[in-house]
């Protein structure tokens, strides 16, 4: 579930490490992101008290000279109604990407917002804080700006002003207060107290891996060393930022104190990537922000996202989530298997004083102001523990032990957004002071009851029949760096109904260093069809370390994880939603560029594709209109088309077996299943204009495909004769006075007779290239696209839609969740909206394009390398069923029989439970009857006739021990049975010999 780590790479870097060392990366540092994709600096502006309320801060998509954005800003809107301020500073003569405007009439606000280079325009507001004063002097007036309509917020906001975004479809008027006055943030967490006992983080080696600091600088008196691993002559600091960071740590200033003025501080000028287990596997604890990509879900930065790492989120004074803090969960584990909650914890990240390069203090904003307070904290913490035993007590593990077990959780955020919640140091400190080596498993509770905390568990219900749901918690092991789980983890629940759940386990191997994980593949068997309760029990895991130096026996530490999960009986099948997370190519392994060409500050495509990262708003959606939403981790034979109403596939990546294809054209054309498909662009002249020049790794990255793999969606639907083309079209229309925005999406040029087809006016790019840095219009033509197409096939029904945008969070303009909800309604219970089915859209003859004028796969890129299917085995893993696991799906497996529980009946789950005829005179309640039993006994029949005769096969499912028996028993007994004719014959034949040569010799004595 998590990569594997080298545990023998930890020798090349020990020689130099002291025993215990704090590293704190203040910079996120991005996986196999180039180098000039840098994400944004949240940075607190304080403008003179006197600034006019008509200015406006502009912000650009990406960095250049000053003049170039006021030329193009003059020629987009004129010179009327606004005006460029020039900046007077040094910074002035370096690119930027913002400006300050003077805007006379508001409504030219909007105008600013809808260009192409505009990312955002925020009120230039006036601000003040003072650092010793408790109450509030002043407030600031109410800024109200005007929402362009349907635009979905993804910038950072402002909490102390107005803020408009060219990308948002929030209205926002705020009246907050401006001029605020808060005490230094080391009061706030009552470091004084640890102060006045003597705790002042003496003895503690910090390693800041940042911009640098100057030698001399008076805010220190303990800078032990400085290096520099850039290609720059100096040692010194010279963006401010490694200076800051470490007066956040450790200052003395009065101004602006560090929680350890007594640590000593090695500063590493430094800004790449680190062999991070290497160095918390040598009992350095890292502390990393994570990152400044919110309020998007799936950001997490790495280090940060490491489980050995204490990543850190931000909070405002208020408590609240910064808008900037990036969000959880981790994306390594998808698609098999499911994120770890990060977050670890969460500190105040806004306007936070620290030092200046050469001397003073100023404030700053972001999680890498947020990780170095979690980092002050650490060092202060760390200075509690006597020197003596120090390296025997505290490590990565029992550090961040002791901080999320102290955390206090804050109402309103979730899970992924706060981690175990705000450090508290005194917490953490009582758990310090008295602490003992041992194992501990985080999150330590997964309840169903405590929303929105546990979102998005406690958003959907378990029921029997639906896929496993996987909750990954993470082992972390304070007894050693290496620890192993010492027997399978066990569900012990706390009453006979908790008997319905059935558990399944993965774990590490091994656990190192210092962490591991633990996934629940948490399923409810089919005695519970009709429960409806709460289920509790514990999840117990025994964890075991070697035995350290002077100990005679292992370490040995029980884990306790509690659940209270919350059971529904089984939806019907037409409320049942199946979303393919399988073909979605999980982010890193290769280049696999963004779905939206307009965007400019992100090149990957990196955010998970999950119904819980950059689809989580869409996840909301569905769940209040009443569908319940399953993911699937497996290939498409590892499903019971029977059991849903739609199988949603969006923005995917990958190719398919040959056995996907054959079934899922069945599964629509016999058993009624829908399918919907979003779909994104995809060009290879347009790819290999992507193609740029890697400075960290010095090599060519190249699009593995586009934003969608089309070639392989078309192979997919081709049973159903449809097809996209290779356009990239871009443009707004509306459908039922409903506004939509097609970003970077392709058209339909393959639609069979009979369906409904809907075209619009739309701007082709594809012959632009897709680095350019504008789109200009007059470089494009206007076509007319087919993009969205409607159709009954057999007992099914198919929905196709050229562009994915409109339903993912991370770049979103407008959404089109009303046109999703329609969709389904016709794909799951056959209600046909009258605009999508008008006489109009209805195609009497078919759309056609020759096949080989269909987009080809690219010849230059070994596409296995980053595949689940090419060069890979059919197989169904930890994330589908359990009777299915290890083989290869339904119609490829042997059945088998559960354990039942008294008191329940077991249910035919093929059967829609709770279907009703549909009043549009659609016979849904028949249909699934018919098709249940078609899916539930066929398979049994073709298997019963063949193979039944151990006694091993009926009507009802294996437990996994029993299934896995059924599948190696029979070869087995045939084998034995080969052999053993085998040898009797073989035994045969050899008294035969016996008997003919003792005759022989008789023989020939006679004749002597």
């Amino acid at each position: 579930m998590n990569f594997h780590k080298d545990q023998s790479r930890t020798s090349r870097i020990s020689f130099y490490l002291p025993p215990l060392l704090i590293a704190l990366f203040s910079f996120s540092l991005l996986y196999l992101y180039p180098p000039q994709t840098l994400k944004n600096q949240t940075l607190t502006l304080t403008p003179t008290p006197d600034t006019p309320r008509h200015n406006y801060i502009v912000r650009f998509v990406d960095y250049r000279p000053a003049a170039d954005h006021r030329i193009y800003l003059e020629s987009s809107l004129g010179a009327k109604g606004w005006a460029w301020i020039e900046r007077r500073n040094p910074a002035a003569a370096f690119p930027t990407d913002f400006g300050l405007v003077s805007i006379e009439d508001s409504v030219l606000i909007e105008e600013f917002g809808k260009l192409g280079r505009v990312k955002d325009v925020s009120i230039d507001s006036s601000y003040s804080r003072s650092l010793f004063v408790d109450e509030d002097r002043g407030r600031g007036g109410d800024f109200k700006v005007e929402k362009r309509p349907g635009k979905m917020f993804t910038s950072m906001s402002w909490e102390e002003g107005g803020f408009y975004s060219g990308i948002s479809n929030l209205t926002i008027n705020w009246g907050r207060k401006l001029f605020m006055q808060r005490s230094q943030v080391t009061s706030l967490f009552g470091a004084e107290k640890l102060w006045a006992k003597g705790y002042t983080g003496a003895k503690v080696k910090m390693a800041i891996f940042d911009t640098g600091i100057r030698a001399n600088h008076p805010h220190f008196r303990n800078i032990k060393e400085r290096t520099n691993w850039t290609n720059e002559d100096t040692l010194n600091d010279n963006l401010g930022h490694g200076t800051f960071v470490a007066g956040v740590i450790a200052g003395e200033d009065g101004e602006c104190l560090g929680f350890a003025p007594d640590t000593e501080i090695y500063a590493f000028r430094v800004f790449t990537d680190a062999q991070v287990w290497e160095l918390t596997a040598n009992n350095i604890i890292m502390v990393s922000a994570i990152g400044n990509d919110g309020p998007l879900y799936g950001t997490l930065n790495n280090p940060a996202d490491q489980s050995d790492v204490i990543g850190v989120g931000g909070i405002d004074y208020s408590d609240h989530i910064a808008s900037f803090s990036s969000r959880g969960m981790s994306t390594w584990e998808i698609p098999h298997g499911y994120g770890r909650v990060k977050p670890d914890v969460v500190a105040y990240g806004r306007d936070i004083m620290g030092s200046k390069i050469s001397t003073g203090c100023k404030s700053l904003s972001g999680t890498s102001v947020a990780s170095p307070v979690v980092a002050g904290v650490v060092c202060l913490l760390t200075s509690i523990i006597s020197e003596g035993i120090r390296k025997d007590i505290l490590n990565p593990a029992s550090m961040k032990q002791a901080l999320v077990e102290g955390a206090a959780k804050l109402s309103g955020p979730n899970m992924y957004e706060q981690g175990a919640g705000r450090l508290d140091l005194l917490e953490s400190y009582e758990i310090l002071k008295s602490y003992q080596p041992r194992a501990s498993i985080f999150p330590s509770i997964l309840d169903y009851t405590d929303c929105p905390y546990s979102w998005p568990f406690c958003r959907q219900p378990l029921y029997a029949g639906a896929m496993p749901v996987i909750y990954n918690a993470t082992i972390l092991n304070g007894m050693g760096v290496i620890g192993y789980v010492e027997d399978s983890p066990t569900w012990q629940p706390f009453d006979e109904v908790g008997n319905l759940l059935s558990v399944h386990f993965t774990y590490s191997d091994v656990i190192w260093p210092w962490t591991g994980f633990l996934a629940l593949h948490m399923q409810i068997k089919d005695e519970g069809a009709q429960f409806s309760g709460l289920i509790e029990g514990n999840v117990t895991v025994r964890v075991y370390s070697p035995s350290p130096n002077g100990e005679k026996a292992p370490r040995r530490s029980t884990c306790v994880l509690w659940l209270k999960l919350r059971v529904v009986p089984t939806p019907p099948r037409s409320k049942r939603i199946l979303w393919d997370q399988y073909h979605s190519i999980k982010y890193p392994p290769g280049y696999i560029p963004r779905d939206s060409l307009d965007v400019r500050n992100d090149i990957l495509d990196w955010h998970g594709d999950h119904l819980h990262t950059n689809f989580h708003i869409m996840f909301n959606m569905l769940r209040d209109a009443g569908y319940f939403v399953e993911t699937l981790g497996s290939p498409l034979t590892c499903f019971d088309s029977a059991r849903y109403g739609t199988l949603l596939m969006v923005d995917l990546e990958d190719e398919y077996f040959v056995e996907e294809i054959e079934k899922l054209r069945d599964d629509v054309l016999n058993r009624g299943l829908g399918l919907v498909m979003f779909a994104d662009w995809y060009n290879v002249d347009t790819m290999v204009k992507m193609r740029f020049f890697d400075d960290n790794t010095r090599s060519w990255w190249t699009p593995v495909t586009g934003g969608a793999n089309i070639p392989a969606i078309n192979d997919l639907l081709a049973p159903f004769g449809i097809a996209f083309g290779d356009k990239i079209l871009n443009g707004d229309f509306s459908i039922d006075d409903e506004p939509s925005h097609y970003a970077s999406g392709t058209n339909i040029v393959k639609f069979p007779r009979g369906g409904y087809l809907h075209s619009f006016q739309l701007q082709d790019s594809s012959e632009s290239g897709a680095t350019q840095n504008i789109l200009q219009a007059s470089g494009m033509t206007k076509v007319d696209s087919s993009v969205l197409g409607l159709v009954e096939v057999g007992e099914g029904r198919i929905v196709v839609y050229g562009d994915s945008n409109c339903l993912d969070s991370s770049h979103m303009v407008t959404n089109c969740y009303w046109l999703l909800k329609k969709i389904l309604d016709f794909t799951s219970r056959n209600i046909k909206d009258p605009v999508l089915f008008s006489d109009s859209a209805k195609k009497d003859s078919p759309l056609h394009e020759d096949d080989n004028q269909l987009p080809s796969r690219r010849t230059d890129v070994n596409f296995s390398t980053y595949s689940a299917v090419v060069g890979k085995e059919l197989i169904c893993r930890s994330d589908s069923r359990f009777e299915v696991w290890g083989t290869k799906g339904y119609g490829f497996r042997v059945m088998g029989r559960n354990r039942k529980l008294p008191g329940y009946p077991t249910v035919d789950l093929g059967v829609d439970l709770n279907m009703t005829t549909d009043s549009s005179g659609f016979g849904w309640g028949k249909l699934t009857e018919k098709e249940g039993n078609l899916s539930a006994t066929i398979i049994r029949k073709k298997f019963n006739k063949t193979m039944d005769f151990l006694g091993l096969l009926n009507s009802d499912e294996l437990d996994m021990p029993m299934l896995v028996a059924s599948q190696w028993l029979l070869p087995v007994f045939v084998t034995g049975t080969v052999f053993l004719l085998f040898l009797s014959f073989w035994r045969m034949r050899q008294k035969r010999r016996r008997r003919r040569k003792g005759s022989a010799s008789g023989r020939l004595a006679n004749l002597l």
